[in-house]
């Protein structure tokens, strides 16, 4: 049984209404951001200290704010990329400095709350000993002014405006790094964009029209969209996928489970609970279940029977080895993939922490004997290395998927260190 301890004697510096937390290399929590509050500080503390952050003040839109949870993300380096509103920096928490401040997100549109959108680390692919390349995509929003236009506390003076088709995407580890811009099948506020185990990214959740906040959103989108991270056509990356029959608008949220699912639940666009508004207050859960979980592919799917390692945890550049079954046979491990994945804390369309990291696959073993019968599933193994430092990936408990000609495997939790 688990529960929760408040802790009375270790708070933060600063009162954070809507500010975001990231883990860290070395353990810790950033935690940056927050209504009035243009600084970040760390959990655990050191000293009883926060840094100012000139980005958030810079960034600040005065009527509607627009900068409220930044999207916070750990480069392979250990810098932190920061985006708030349409501007991003590079930021150096340690020694409180900006590195690099990238180009601002071309359209003019708003990402931040409450012009909510959404934002992912895409996945961090391994090769050999050095850093991987990391590109961030951003997703939805609303123009400025469209807060300003729907929160009014008279419904008959309420203007929903259009939310925003595009996407951005950089490769934020370029030397020149720049937005390349996409188009969503359909406009979108307040989404939630999550890794899947195959790479690509479903965007799901929101609406067509308004921002988010109290009842300042119409026009749910009930079709959840998938994002083919890997498709070299960008026109060809996104599809849209079978409807939900539930609008899942302003509180709503949605996390990853270890069978491959996308857990969605809630949506309470109203100050209080209210069952009877046109987009009520809704307590259900319900489990979407992407198409690679389709019976059709049951042969493709690999069964994890164990991960195999001499520390029983997976270690920093370690080898260890993932014993799999398999319907079929395999000759080598050209259609398979391993992939790390940190169980998301998700709110307002952040996902805080997420992240997919490829690991290196060193060989291949066919375990099964030659006394085996027709009706025996083949018994493989995959020998993997670990990331190789925590920069990439920072030490904690991930999902292990293992990933067969794009069917993935239920995961089984690993312990990083």
């Amino acid at each position: 049984m688990c529960d929760w301890t408040e802790l009375q004697q270790e708070s933060l510096k600063e009162k954070r209404w809507y500010a975001t937390s990231q883990i860290l290399p070395d353990g810790r929590v950033v935690v940056v951001g927050g209504r009035d509050v243009f600084s970040y500080e760390f959990f655990p503390k050191k000293d009883y200290v926060s840094y100012q952050f000139k980005f958030l003040v810079e960034t600040f839109d005065k009527k509607e704010e627009n900068n409220l949870y930044p999207f916070l993300h750990v480069l392979p380096d250990g810098s932190l990329f920061v985006f708030a509103n349409n501007r991003s920096v590079l930021l150096d928490y340690d020694n409180n400095r900006i590195i690099k401040e990238f180009p601002v997100m071309p359209g003019g549109v708003g990402r931040s709350y409450p012009l909510t959108g959404s934002s992912v680390l895409l996945p961090l692919k391994i090769n050999g000993s050095g850093l991987p390349e990391a590109e961030v995509l951003v997703c939805g929003g609303a123009e400025p002014g469209a807060f300003t236009l729907v929160n009014k506390k008279d419904p008959k003076e309420k203007v929903y405006k259009g939310a925003s088709a595009t996407c951005g995407r950089i490769r934020v580890t370029d030397p020149d790094p720049k937005w390349a811009m996409e188009n969503m099948p359909m406009p979108r506020v307040m989404p939630d964009m999550l890794l899947l185990p195959t790479g690509d990214v479903i965007i799901i959740n929101g609406a067509k029209n308004g921002t988010a906040g109290w009842e300042n959103a119409v026009n749910p989108v009930l079709n959840p969209v998938l994002y083919k991270t890997y498709e070299n056509k960008p026109e060809a990356r996104f599809s849209v996928l079978k409807a939900s029959t539930i609008p899942r608008m302003y509180h709503s949220s949605a996390v990853l489970l270890p069978d491959g699912r996308i857990l969605v639940g809630g949506s309470n666009p109203h100050e209080r609970y209210n069952f009877r508004r046109e987009f009520p207050t809704e307590l259900s859960l319900e489990a979407y279940i992407p198409p690679y979980l389709h019976p059709t592919f049951t042969s493709l799917r690999p069964t994890i029977q164990a991960v195999v390692s001499r520390t029983k945890t997976v270690s920093y550049g370690g080898v260890f080895g993932v014993k799999f079954q398999l319907d079929l046979h395999a000759e080598d491990s050209s259609k398979f993939s391993v992939a790390l994945v940190t169980p998301s804390f998700t709110t307002h369309s952040v996902a805080m922490n997420q992240r997919m990291v490829v690991l290196e696959i060193v060989r291949f073993k066919n375990l099964y004997s030659r006394y085996r019968k027709p009706s025996d599933k083949y018994e493989c193994m995959i020998v993997t290395r670990g990331p190789p430092k925590n920069t990439v990936a920072p030490p904690g408990y991930y999902m292990l998927f293992l990933v067969h000609a794009g069917i993935p495997s239920q995961a089984t939790w690993v312990k990083l260190q």
